[in-house]
């Protein structure tokens, strides 16, 4: 089996950006270990990367890497006003019937440790949520974030009671398939392992105006393993 090249990941690219759909399990930026980053990938493909915004090292999905320093100022503009349109889809436990449900829950953001909800003084930030599709025991879920705080979809989703699956520092639970499929049958001598080794949330799209004015909208598709995850959901809905 070949191995992917950074290139693979690449969604459309022009004179000022490429997209990324970026692969689970890696880090945007140097973390302070002898992991490969995102960004060092990106600047082996083209020396002057730089990328616009950050996604958690478990989390997947559509990235904008910016080719020089005006395209990167365009983007980072946008960012700052809010301009730029995120979507996130995520399998959270539990059947929650969200419609389009805000989220205005202030955020404490520590220099360690988990992010939480804010009893007084937080970081003002926005979520709306919206359910695509409810299965037997969990939910597929659309995010929206308006403001873009560290971890704010899995601590918002957290807040209101559907913790992302896998993600274990905010309340969510590993997914093993014989949690809902009938007669599963184990190997012997062999222990389950989880459908999914990481939070099951995904950077769907984006949406941004390029250097010439023209809107973009970048869908990214989802990894194996959130794919599979799904496909799991939805064989065994009874």
């Amino acid at each position: 089996m070949r191995t992917p090249r950074f290139q693979d990941w690449i969604l459309e690219e022009d004179d000022d950006y490429f997209i990324i759909n970026k692969p689970p399990m890696l880090t945007s930026l140097n973390d302070r270990s002898d992991e490969v980053n995102l960004l060092v990938l990106a600047r082996t493909y083209f020396p002057g990367a730089q990328l616009a915004h950050r996604l958690d090292k478990e989390t997947s999905g559509v990235m904008i890497v910016a080719k020089n320093q005006d395209a990167y100022r365009h983007i980072a503009l946008q960012f700052e006003s809010r301009k730029v349109e995120k979507v996130y889809h995520a399998v959270v436990e539990g059947i929650h019937d969200f419609s389009h449900l805000e989220a205005p829950f202030p955020l404490n953001i520590p220099q360690k440790g988990p992010v939480k909800v804010s009893n007084g003084q937080g970081k003002e930030s926005l979520t709306f949520f919206h359910s695509l599709k409810g299965y037997k025991r969990h939910t597929l879920i659309e995010a929206r974030p308006i403001t873009g705080r560290m971890h704010q979809i899995r601590v918002h989703l957290a807040h209101l009671g559907a913790p992302i699956v896998g993600d274990i520092l905010y309340g969510g639970h590993h997914f093993y398939l014989s949690s809902i499929k009938r007669n599963y049958n184990l190997k012997r001598g062999t222990d389950e392992q989880p459908l999914i080794k990481r939070q099951a949330l995904h950077a769907y799209s984006v949406a941004f105006e390029s250097t010439n004015g023209t809107k973009r909208v970048v869908r990214a598709p989802y990894p194996k393993d959130l794919t599979v995850l799904k496909l799991q959901l939805e064989r065994n809905l009874y």
